[in-house]
């Protein structure tokens, strides 16, 4: 039914609950999920407040109805999603509009929780929802694909007539919490055949999404939009968003104009918002896209860097690296001469390491770039896991490639010492192969003109070297175009 919709008309949703019901209600702390059983009334009204500012698609209250997010029993979260159907029910009664069984994703904030676990809860919350004669569902707000497959699998097997949207959180940046790019995700849930419609939801504001959309060509497919209001405010200690409805209402129109077929809102997103989102598309007036081009920002033309040291590796040539260690304090006149030795030497790359054994020597990237800038030599800065969390491990493969340094070598780093453990923490967000999956996807949206070539690093002085090769295949999968072996002369 909702397929044969979307075929002739755009499908508007509601916008935010929780923000909604916290600006209605003045309770800034307590879930909104709860309320489908101590307070229904108000759930209610929400539905129907957006039902009467146009929206053809409503979502249940049941965005974080687990028991996780809750911390109560299935018992209960049987109740709040059976409650927050019904409540959706009894709401769009007098009314065409489709009900969306809202599931947001489950957070795995507890060491002894289990995949399996996890899985089962999603199954657990399905098979409600089923039971409940549910016809749509809406994974929205992923930061990855994790689990979706599987669900959307068991769905469909369950009954194949379901209707299924998944939708991922980008933020400005055009990654998801993760780390993983907008692009990415097209490509990979298009690839679940379970899947009906995706899209983004939260995270961005609509202008923001709309830019990284703009540069996509996947219009064709039916894709949803429902970002946030706008950015957050402080206010009195309270995270509030600004009323914007008819700035909202103007940049959807545009994304309308792209080719969504399913538009709403989210975090911020308000009744107003959407009647404003309503009544620009009722009129149908062609609005200046030339206002949201952002004309003080031009994508710069891209000179695509010679890597020599890849050619050399693509034409099966021998190859010379030299790994030099950056200084422990400011004195750099030690490695600047190696690297001079090195280039007078005809060796094709200098590598530089990335405080080995958890000591805190000069910056990896920094010292390459000096090097490449100053001696004329290639460099491969090594970017290690241990200290960095994604956000400046990125930051760090982005000012890599400013840089002009195209060649990176991934390694998860050696451990804290246990001396030192009392007064500096591993980070370890990621490990080298994950890196590795960084990087490669990167390259693909970020540096997609001009790759960046990583490398891994090979052990070979291992006891078990089955499961040494399996590691160097796995990085080689994940995007290690080759792999590195120190031999100490």
């Amino acid at each position: 039914m909702i397929k044969e919709y979307l075929k002739k008309n755009i499908l508007v949703t509601d916008g935010a609950m929780g923000t909604y019901y916290a600006e209605t209600t003045k309770d800034y702390l307590t879930l909104c999920e709860l309320a489908n059983i101590t307070n229904p009334a108000i759930i209610e009204k929400i539905h129907q407040d957006y039902l009467k500012a146009g929206a053809k698609l409503i979502r249940s209250n049941t965005f974080s109805a687990n028991s996780i997010s809750l911390e109560v029993s299935r018992e209960k979260v049987k109740e709040v999603i059976e409650q927050g159907y019904k409540i959706a029910k009894s709401a769009t009664k007098n009314s065409t509009a489709f009900i969306g069984a809202s599931i947001g994703p489950i957070p795995k904030n507890e060491v002894d929780i289990s995949d399996l676990h996890i899985l089962d809860e999603y199954k657990f919350i399905v098979d409600t929802f089923l039971n409940l004669g549910t016809e749509i569902f809406v994974f929205e707000t992923f930061s990855s694909l994790e689990y979706l497959k599987e669900i959307s699998k068991y769905i469909k097997e369950k009954n194949p007539n379901v209707f299924i949207l998944t939708q991922f959180a980008i933020r400005l940046n055009g990654l998801s919490r993760k780390g993983i790019s907008i692009k990415s995700f097209v490509e990979e849930v298009k690839s679940i055949t379970y899947i009906d419609a995706y899209g983004f939801n939260c995270g961005s504001g609509p202008a923001h999404l709309y830019k990284h959309l703009k540069k996509l060509d996947i219009f064709s497919d039916i894709v949803s939009v429902l970002p946030n209001a706008g950015y957050p405010e402080l206010v009195n200690e309270r995270t509030v968003y600004v009323n914007n409805p008819e700035y909202f209402s103007e940049v959807m129109f545009d994304v309308k104009k792209l080719g969504a077929k399913i538009i709403g809102g989210c975090c911020g997103t308000t009744p107003s918002h959407i009647k404003k989102l309503t009544e620009s598309l009722n009129k149908n007036i062609v609005a200046d896209l030339d206002s949201f081009e952002d004309d003080l920002i031009k994508t710069s033309s891209i000179t695509k860097k010679n890597n020599a040291f890849l050619k050399k590796l693509e034409n099966k040539e021998f190859v010379i690296a030299v790994e030099l260690d950056p200084p422990y304090d400011t004195s750099i006149e030690k490695i600047m001469l190696g690297a001079k030795v090195c280039k007078k030497n005809n060796v094709d790359l200098v590598t530089i390491a990335d405080s080995p054994r958890a000591i805190s020597r000069v910056d990896s990237i920094m010292i390459s770039s000096k090097i490449k800038r100053e001696i004329g030599i290639d460099t491969m800065p090594h970017i290690c896991c241990r200290d960095k969390n994604i956000n400046g491990l990125r930051s760090g493969l982005l000012a890599t490639h400013i840089e002009n340094i195209r060649n990176v070598l991934a390694v998860t780093g050696d451990p804290v010492a246990d001396v030192d453990k009392h007064s500096t923490k591993s980070v370890f967000n990621l490990n080298s192969i994950k890196l590795m999956n960084l990087i490669s996807d990167m390259n693909k949206s970020v540096f997609e003109e001009d790759n960046i070539t990583v490398s891994g690093a090979l052990n070979l002085n291992v006891v078990n070297k089955d499961a040494e090769v399996s590691r160097m295949l796995k990085k080689n999968r994940n995007g290690g175009y080759f792999l590195s072996y120190t031999a100490y002369l």
